[in-house]
């Protein structure tokens, strides 16, 4: 049970980065749909929990070191080849975006100068990646819990504590700027966004998971923790979702909607949280690019560190972009490119039972 806990706890920590503990990403993805959104958000969880066990499982049976031999081997060729690109370019993208976001928490908890929490980030970052699988995905998992506590207080004190009728909050949620603007191929926006929020996060935990999943010997313990994980991931999104909400007049216009939530609450949990939130995006961004160096270097090698190097000054230097921006930009492109990464895990079971099958026949032959 310990290690399906710490699989677990792992998964969250890999997804929950700057946009959804800074409530960001809920913001957008969810809140701005008013009432529909939690709907979104039941729906999503749902999917997070089936997507958490077959990529955890998936690594597992495959005995993964990076994403490209599992994703070819339940893929094929040619989808494997796009699903590779998709998951490349989510790794260095969110990568960027998390250290823009580390920026942004100094800025609004203590108006220092954004720069310092960027250059902080891309230096702790850069020193963690150049330990060993097991010890980043303990570093991960031992942060998720603090998380997990603060966003079940703040979503429990926020709705406490509402002071707008819910119609008036309605119409003020979806005054905010959305993912999805209108319909698309007849389904309602906020049935999108909850379906291109988690492709996005799949695409996200998608190469980390998997090394998870290659680095533990037992498959039921893989996919129990990738489904606790998923399903503990949703009720996560949910519940900040509904604080959020029940605050929207208040949040809707910080990069850092929770922080804000948790500072009015005490400022001495503000400063707790924001610590908290560094250590979530501190989370994401080592997996992002230790997911990304495993993808084209062999972990322990000096081309693996030259590499980790150079890719963490480029994504400081793209950083400055700003937060925000980059959430709006990077994660709905990344959100439609990851449903085919989306189809490859649905398909998987019958690729590998095809695969299996295949396999006794030619050693019965």
């Amino acid at each position: 049970m310990k290690k399906v806990l710490r699989i677990a706890s792992a998964f969250i920590g890999i997804i929950v980065g700057a946009g959804f503990a800074s409530g960001q990403e809920i913001l957008q993805y969810f809140t701005s749909y008013g009432y529909a959104g939690t709907i979104g958000a039941i729906i999503a969880t749902a999917i997070f929990a089936y997507m958490g066990m077959m990529l955890t499982k998936l690594g597992t049976r495959m005995k993964a070191t990076s994403h490209k031999e599992a994703i070819y081997r339940v893929s094929g060729k040619w989808l494997g080849l796009i699903v590779d690109y998709v998951i490349i370019f989510t790794l260095f993208g969110v990568g960027v975006v998390m250290i823009a976001g580390a920026g942004s928490i100094p800025s609004q908890q203590f108006g220092l100068p954004s720069v310092l929490g960027t250059i902080l980030m891309s230096v702790l970052v850069v020193a963690t990646i150049l330990m060993n699988v097991e010890k980043v995905v303990n570093v991960i998992g031992s942060i998720t819990p603090f998380l997990i506590a603060t966003v079940v207080l703040v979503a429990v004190y926020s709705i406490a504590t509402m002071d707008g009728g819910l119609s008036s909050l309605d119409a003020t949620a979806k005054a905010q700027d959305s993912v999805v603007e209108s319909s698309f191929l007849f389904l309602p926006g906020w049935f999108i966004s909850a379906l291109n929020y988690v492709s996005f996060n799949i695409a996200v935990g998608a190469s980390m998971s998997l090394l998870m999943g290659g680095n533990e010997d037992n498959e039921r313990t893989s996919s129990l923790g990738g489904l606790l994980g998923g399903l503990s991931l949703g009720l996560m999104i949910v519940l900040s979702h509904l604080a959020i909400f029940s605050k929207v007049d208040i949040v809707a216009n910080v990069d850092m909607p929770m922080l804000k939530l948790v500072d009015d609450i005490a400022p001495g949990l503000g400063v707790l949280f924001s610590i908290v939130l560094f250590g979530m995006v501190f989370n994401t961004a080592i997996s992002m690019f230790f997911s990304l160096a495993a993808r084209f270097t062999t972990v322990g090698t000096k081309q693996h560190k030259q590499f980790v190097f150079t890719v963490g000054a480029v994504a400081l230097a793209l950083s400055f972009v700003g937060f925000t921006d980059l959430v709006a930009i990077f994660y709905p492109l990344i959100g439609y490119m990851g449903l085919f990464l989306i189809a490859a895990l649905i398909t998987a079971p019958f690729r590998l039972s095809k695969e299996k099958a295949a396999a006794e026949e030619h050693r019965s032959a």
